[in-house]
C-alpha cells in the first residue's frame, strides 16, 4: 500500500515540478512574441472592424480569415440618401397605383426596399419633382448633371403597366 501512495505521489509531484519549469520558459518566449503582436494589433484593425469592412483579414503569417466572407453585403458607393419621400430616386421609383382623391390625385410608388410612398403632384424627390399624375401612370422631371457637370432636365414617364419595350 505504502509503494502505491509514493508512486501516485510521484507521479503527482514529478509532472508539477515539470509544469512550473516549462511555463516560465515559455512566458519569457511569449513576453517576446506578446509585444510585436501588440504593436500590430495597435497598427492593424481588429477582426470584427475587418469583418465590417467587408475586407479579408490577412493574418501576419499571410493567410486570410476564413471565416470573413470574400463578397461584401453591404452597399457601397452612392450617396446617403435622406428618409422619406425627399430620399426617393426617379430612376429606382416603381409606381404601383395612382388614386383620384377629392383634392386631386395621388400616386403610390415604392423603392428598392419596398417601402410605400403617397406621392401627390408637385412633391420633390431626391433628384427631381412629380410633374403630373394621371389614372395610367406618373411623369416625373428628372434633374441630373452631365459628364461635363451641366445641369440637365429630363422628362421621365412611369406607368403602372408598362408596354412592351418601355422601362419601369
Amino acid at each position: 500500500m505504502t509503494f502505491f501512495t509514493a508512486l501516485a505521489l510521484s507521479c503527482c509531484l514529478v509532472p508539477g515540478a515539470w509544469a512550473q519549469d516549462k511555463p516560465a520558459a515559455k512566458a519569457h518566449h511569449k513576453a517576446k512574441a506578446a509585444a510585436p503582436a501588440s504593436a500590430s494589433a495597435a497598427a492593424a484593425p481588429s477582426a470584427d472592424a475587418a469583418a465590417n469592412s467587408g475586407k479579408p483579414q490577412i493574418s501576419e503569417v499571410g493567410k486570410r480569415d476564413p471565416f470573413v466572407p470574400l463578397v461584401s453585403e453591404h452597399k457601397t458607393g452612392g450617396p446617403v440618401l435622406p428618409p422619406g419621400k425627399a430620399g426617393l430616386v426617379v430612376a429606382t421609383v416603381h409606381v404601383d397605383g395612382t388614386v383620384s382623391a377629392p383634392n386631386g390625385m395621388l400616386a403610390v410608388v415604392s423603392n428598392p426596399d419596398q417601402r410605400v410612398y403617397f406621392l401627390r403632384e408637385g412633391d420633390r424627390l431626391y433628384d427631381g419633382d412629380v410633374e403630373k399624375i394621371g389614372l395610367d401612370g406618373v411623369t416625373f422631371k428628372e434633374n441630373s448633371k452631365d459628364a461635363f457637370g451641366k445641369p440637365v432636365e429630363r422628362i421621365v414617364t412611369k406607368r403602372i403597366y408598362p408596354s412592351a419595350g418601355e422601362q419601369q
